[in-house]
């Protein structure tokens, strides 16, 4: 199948469709004109006298150096060379796609100026599997990802390096034998295809999307670690979050509710039990987790928005002028990073302290230390639990706000800069941390749950419980566990756990009525 892009009017859920496969990517034939109208334009002003910064000047500091149209092409070419600056490990395929189809976007609003064969040749590289060989590091956010942009168009005129099914090849070379042209590319083309935010989105909307799968799972880890700690479902109760009033804390309450109903554990010690309140990690999950997760719906908002946007520059307007703005300037798109590097952060704080909780005696209302069957001679989870706090600890150093860090670039004519690339990153391998944290969190629970036998969770968390011990077997004695930590994220980041819950359950990423 082919996903049309309508480029203005591309959802959350395309997007993530795109990250998460490997379908064909096209622009909705209606932007032709568009495209072709503005391209016009371009040409027009290559072929007059008039100054027009990045379509007969130089770039940057350099936009006083006035260009002779006969140089017009190695300008562009000289352009996109010179860019390809980045270092560090390549950026994953699922984020090259999203970057190629975001910047297929954002030409497709006709206001970027690249004639029809530049949206062609991205398209056919999508369908046919060759992608751009991107490092992840060098981009500070404005003007633009500049260095990993470059890159991506550096494959275009055949240049640098691509992947096909996983194997580098040298781009010229793999693009002749999918049947593709290199580009030459005209007056401005080059600038509109590295001036751009597209590489800090595509990183962000990927932590965006992890950062929402884990905090589902941890909605089902937290509500069995709420039932192995024989906690109670009272603070969950509507009327408490419906005072209150923030939608997402409305809706994980709801979402516990539905997870815990039909427990036996819970239903055994609904009088008298001693404890007159659970420690907050039971108790205000969500009041956490529902911040949580409103902070990341307002991310979601913000990077749909920017993927939909015209963001390099100048730009060709609707009365054909051609302005020079700051488009390229990626702030929305650090600041929804670090609004999702906080909620990270805290869906993993949280868990981490149930997890603390379940193994602790002194806390966990009867269960064994460690959750081990035979204490003293067997840890137990104990290390699984200080694993959780290293990843736990990891996640807040990187939680500090990328956006605050500008830094001054080319010649100061960059002087103020968002940082949103590295800024998103950073998401990656927190979001790995998360799931991480929140596998360990299920073995825990599924452990402390087992020890309330003969009673019974409900009919969701068995469903989940199930889930967990397909992968990773009750610890009957102590045994070597990384595999089994390895097996307990990964059902995290797959999806696997949040799919074994009944649909309509785990709150969506986007706010329905």
């Amino acid at each position: 199948m082919t996903i049309l892009l309508k480029p203005g009017a591309v959802s959350l859920a395309t997007l993530e469709r795109i990250y998460r496969g490997d379908e064909a990517v096209r622009l909705d034939p209606a932007c032709g004109p568009a495209v072709k109208a503005a391209a016009g334009r371009i040409a027009e002003i290559a072929a007059g006298d008039a100054a027009v910064y990045g379509i007969n000047t130089g770039f940057g500091k350099l936009a006083s150096v006035r260009i002779a149209p006969g140089d017009v092409e190695t300008l562009q070419r000289n352009l996109i060379l010179s860019h390809c600056c980045g270092v560090g490990a390549p950026l994953a395929p699922e984020i090259v796609r999203l970057v190629m189809a975001t910047k297929l976007i954002s030409l497709g609003r006709g206001a970027s100026g690249v004639r029809p064969v530049i949206v062609a040749l991205i398209e056919a590289m999508l369908e046919k599997g060759i992608l751009p060989v991107i490092p992840g590091q060098g981009s500070v956010g404005a003007s633009g990802d500049l260095a990993p942009l470059a890159h991506m168009a550096a494959a275009m005129i055949g240049e640098g390096e691509v992947t096909v099914e996983g194997v580098r090849r040298p781009a010229g070379e793999a693009l002749r034998e999918a049947g593709l042209r290199p580009v030459t590319l005209a007056a401005k083309e080059g600038l509109a295809l590295i001036n751009g935010t597209q590489v800090s989105t595509s990183l962000a909307l990927a932590g965006l999307f992890r950062a929402h799968r884990a905090g589902e799972a941890a909605l089902i880890t937290g509500a069995l670690s709420t039932d192995a700690a024989m906690g109670s479902s009272a603070p969950f109760h509507p009327d408490i979050h419906t005072l209150r009033g923030h939608r997402g804390q409305i809706d994980t309450a709801r979402a516990l509710r539905a997870l815990l109903d039909g427990s036996q554990i819970r239903e055994s010690h609904l009088t008298g039990d001693e404890r007159v309140q659970d420690p907050y990690c039971i108790r205000c999950q969500p009041q956490v987790d529902g911040a949580c997760l409103d902070l990341l719906r307002q991310a979601a908002r913000t990077l749909v928005v920017e993927a939909n946007a015209v963001t390099d520059n100048p730009l060709v307007l609707s009365d054909g002028s051609v302005v020079s703005g700051g488009n390229f300037h990626a702030e929305p798109v650090a600041l929804a990073a670090d609004q999702i590097a906080l909620a990270i952060c805290e869906i993993g704080a949280i868990a981490q302290r149930r997890v603390a909780l379940l193994v602790d005696p002194a806390l966990s209302f009867g269960l064994p230390a460690f959750l081990a069957k035979n204490p003293g001679l067997n840890s137990g989870l104990m290390i699984a639990e200080v694993t959780s706090a290293a990843l736990m600890s990891e996640n807040k150093q990187m939680a500090h706000p990328a956006s605050v860090d500008s830094t001054p670039t080319s010649a100061n004519q960059e002087d103020h800069v968002s940082m949103a690339c590295h800024g998103a990153r950073r998401l990656l391998l927190m979001t790995d941390n998360l799931a991480g944290i929140i596998g360990i969190e299920a073995l825990t629970a599924a452990q402390g749950v087992e020890f309330r036998a003969p009673l019974k969770t409900g009919a969701e968390l068995l469903q989940a419980h199930a889930a967990i011990r397909a992968v990773v077997p009750t610890l009957e004695e102590d045994r070597y566990m990384a595999g089994d930590l390895a097996r307990a994220a990964e059902l995290v980041s797959s999806g696997a756990l949040a799919a074994s819950i009944s649909p309509g359950i785990l709150p969506a990423l986007e706010e329905t009525s």
